[in-house]
């Protein structure tokens, strides 16, 4: 059985000792090796483009995507891929009136095994914006289903989600209610193959600590599967970006990886 590995990562935008983390980032992305990776807060302008910056760790290709802005510098979603990406597009969520600005970047992916539809996407953080939150898994899952036909390759959708796995946003996401409407089916990785609690904002990160916010699993790896082929299954799956390195953590969060099926 063929498989792959594909991880999600909040790498915190240029929060904290930045140039310190960068180093973090780059040997921990080293050791993870995942195939494709999505990340959240990254920055790209002319001056920083971090994106570019850990995709030189593996040779990965990027595709990035624009949500919002901080400070004046752009800030969105990337996609680094070790196989070719070729065709990228960024699809805006709804903010269901709040103040923030989220979207979902998509990359079809040349893989080996075939065209792999690729999704990174990080969701309203506020607590209470499970409301919120609800539209864009919605909004989030009606742009898969329009790039990812259901007879394709399962689609893999990674990010931060903001919310817990009992929460409704993650609950739709994982067939447990429609919110309303038709339901969908994505595997989350890690409830169905992970082991450990799979915290991924956590106070034992120095850089999350500060904040006091309840320790709990926000970051996720879906996938569409499996489907008739075996193809899209999560095989096993682990808390990853988890620990400093040289004294410094590599982000506010902990990532995750997982091995998916990719078919005989």
């Amino acid at each position: 059985m063929r498989t792959f590995r594909a991880a999600s990562l909040n790498i915190w935008s240029r929060f904290g000792p930045w140039e310190e983390r960068l180093v973090a980032l780059r040997k921990a992305l080293a050791a993870v090796d995942p195939d494709v990776i999505g990340m959240q807060e990254v920055m790209k302008s002319a001056d920083l483009d971090q994106g570019a910056l850990l995709a030189e760790v593996g040779g990965y290709h990027v595709a990035w995507g624009q949500a919002s802005e901080n400070h004046g510098f752009p800030v969105g979603n990337a996609i680094l891929s070790k196989w070719p990406i070729v065709a990228s597009e960024t699809i805006p969520l709804p903010d269901g009136g709040s103040d923030e600005s989220r979207s979902v970047v998509f990359a079809m992916i040349d893989a080996p095994f075939g065209k792999l539809p690729f999704f990174c996407t990080h969701l309203n953080w506020k607590l209470h914006h499970g409301h919120v939150r609800q539209l864009q898994v919605r909004a989030l899952t009606d742009a898969v289903a329009a790039r990812a036909p259901i007879d394709g390759f399962p689609p893999v959708v990674v990010g931060d989600f903001n919310a817990e796995p009992d929460s409704d946003e993650i609950r739709f996401m994982r067939g447990l209610t429609g919110l309303g409407g038709e339901c969908v089916y994505f595997a989350d990785a890690f409830g169905v193959s992970g082991t450990g609690d799979g915290t991924t904002y956590s106070k034992r990160n120095p850089f999350a600590e500060y904040l006091r916010e309840p320790e709990r699993r926000i970051d996720y790896v879906f996938v569409r599967g499996p489907d008739d082929s075996q193809r899209g299954e999560p095989r096993d799956a682990r808390v990853c970006f988890d620990a400093a390195v040289d004294g410094t953590f590599p982000s506010d969060h902990f990532g995750v990886v997982t091995t998916i099926t990719a078919g005989r």
